[in-house]
């Protein structure tokens, strides 16, 4: 092998041998694009599904029906039933990435999908009669969901991130995420459409169709390519090639196709022999270190910046500004719904414009002034009980989720596994749901008691979570846009890690390549 000192010396190489670009033409004009991004829309339903059941507690809440059939469950009962599925998700994250490095991103997403259409089953059916014995099904349903959410979350976003073409990985991440958002509105307009349905169909009907987008996916997924990068790792170099040509050469092994074969080959063999694979190397290296902190605050500020209020507990947030009516309710939260789509969806489309930090920060500076501005308006109804402070409300919950979309609905899962490294990239990604689930369930729990006995007073509380949020945000948050996935690794680890010597073989054999193609031309008899 060359020198580290000869290595460098490539690096001065032409960029024209450095980094191959490959086809220019848009994706929807390259017949394996197009095809690869039309099957991945059946990916996108895991992010769905968990966008259904937030949305759905919230249109559960307005029908007369559930909360009869529950005896009107308030304070920590009603905080429970929303933060249970987060307890599932945390009873399953030590064994989600084992399943997706060990069993592979589609055979992972399949028993996650299983698992969530078993518990949408049990939740639409719970024992009647006895109120400790239905809340003890209903519970177990929904943490059976939680726990299926968090097995295929933990594998659709990485078999999105590591077989997208590296041009459009940071869009099509992005929009993964959004598409909770999706779900939400579902589950919204289904809960309005069955308000003047009569009896327990009117909470049962929206309820059984959790496992409408899961049974999909759960049939759809083996229609799907495998990570190339999993199964590199699994000795399967060649059928990973296969899959690089067919999507991303459009069947012809271009110059593009060998640079990004090499680049991958080459970066999970220095991982292999530079790092280990366990928990412990999520902090070993300075890099790792910084990657868990950033995970970490972009788990915690996605659930805890003021917006677990609105997502579980609109109703409550409604009342205490005068609007009580089901109907308007729905209006209102079923609105919501589709603003916030809107919103998040542009922004995935400007994560390679504008950058993901800049979005971070659009973010947090705009959650935290229409944040203070709703609960100034707040204040004012609290006290005057005028018709125009409620109408402001409003407004500002939506301007709020306006400014959030911006960011946490997308980039929360998509810069998390931009900035990991293969090897610990699936238990980096669990990292995030841990701390996303123990955020959730914090916040679902704490919140209707916060509103139960402070009113608008608790939002204080989330007026120094953004403060903070901002500062963390601009002092520390790394901009990944720009480098493939595995040369992200160099921002956090330098030129002397695994991605930094691969990229150096990578550019080596790009190089050899074109100088053989030269000489032989230059000599086409192959005689000296």
């Amino acid at each position: 092998m060359d020198s580290k000192e000869e290595r460098l010396d490539i690096v001065e190489a032409p960029d024209e041998y450095s980094t191959p670009k490959g086809s220019t033409l848009p994706w929807w004009q390259q017949t394996g694009l197009r095809n690869l991004y039309g099957m991945m829309v059946f990916l996108f339903l895991g992010s769905t599904t968990l966008g259904y059941d937030g949305s759905l507690l919230n249109g559960l809440q307005t029908m007369n029906t559930w909360q009869t059939y529950f005896d009107e469950p308030t304070g920590s009962r009603l905080g429970i039933f929303g933060a249970i599925p987060g307890f599932g998700g945390l009873f399953v994250l030590l064994f989600a990435p084992y399943i997706a490095d060990g069993l592979g991103r589609k055979k992972g997403t399949a028993i996650g999908c299983a698992f969530v259409i078993f518990g949408s089953l049990l939740q639409c059916f719970p024992r009647q009669g006895d109120g400790p014995r239905r809340d003890a099904m209903y519970l177990a349903g929904r943490f059976i969901m939680g726990l299926g959410s968090n097995i295929s979350n933990g594998t659709c976003p990485l078999l999105i991130t590591e077989v997208a073409h590296p041009r459009h990985r940071g869009r099509v991440t992005t929009i993964y995420n959004t598409l909770w958002y999706l779900g939400a509105i579902v589950a919204a307009w289904t809960c309005f459409g069955t308000l003047k349905l009569a009896g327990d169909i009117q909470w049962r009907l929206p309820t059984g169709l959790q496992c409408l987008m899961p049974g999909i996916q759960l049939i759809t997924i083996w229609f799907l390519p495998e990570s190339p990068r999993w199964l590199i790792s699994k000795s399967r170099e060649e059928e990973a090639r296969q899959i690089l040509v067919k999507y991303h050469g459009n069947g012809d092994d271009d110059d593009f196709v060998r640079w990004e074969y090499a680049e991958i080959v080459n970066t999970l063999q220095m991982e292999r022999e530079l790092s280990g694979t366990g928990w412990a190397e999520l902090w070993r290296t300075k890099g790792n270190r910084k990657r868990c902190a950033l995970i970490i605050a972009t788990a915690i500020f996605s659930q805890c910046s003021g917006n677990g209020l609105v997502s579980y507990y609109l109703a409550a947030i409604l009342r205490t500004i005068g609007i009580t009516d089901s109907t308007t309710q729905a209006y209102i939260n079923g609105g919501l719904t589709i603003w916030c789509f809107l919103v998040s969806l542009f922004a995935a489309f400007l994560v390679d414009r504008v950058g993901r930090r800049i979005l971070f920060l659009i973010a947090g500076v705009g959650m935290l002034i229409t944040f203070s501005v709703w609960t100034a308006c707040s204040a004012v109804y609290a006290k005057t009980e005028s018709a125009s402070a409620g109408i402001a409300v409003v407004a500002m919950i939506f301007l709020f989720y306006g400014a959030a979309g911006a960011a946490w609905p997308g980039l929360t899962v998509s810069y998390t596994v931009e900035i990991l490294p293969y090897n610990i990239r699936a238990k980096g990604l669990t990292l995030c749901f841990c701390f996303t689930a123990l955020s959730g369930v914090f916040n679902q729990w704490v919140n209707p008691l916060g509103l139960e006995e402070l009113e608008w007073r608790f939002y204080f509380v989330y007026i120094a979570v953004l403060v903070i949020e901002c500062l963390v945000i601009y002092f520390f948050f790394v901009e990944t846009r720009g480098p493939t996935l595995e040369e992200i690794a160099v921002l956090f680890d330098g030129e002397d890690s695994a991605a930094g010597a691969a990229r150096f073989q990578a550019q080596e054999k790009v190089m050899s390549s074109a100088e053989q193609h030269e000489y032989a031309g230059q000599n086409p008899t192959g005689r000296d």
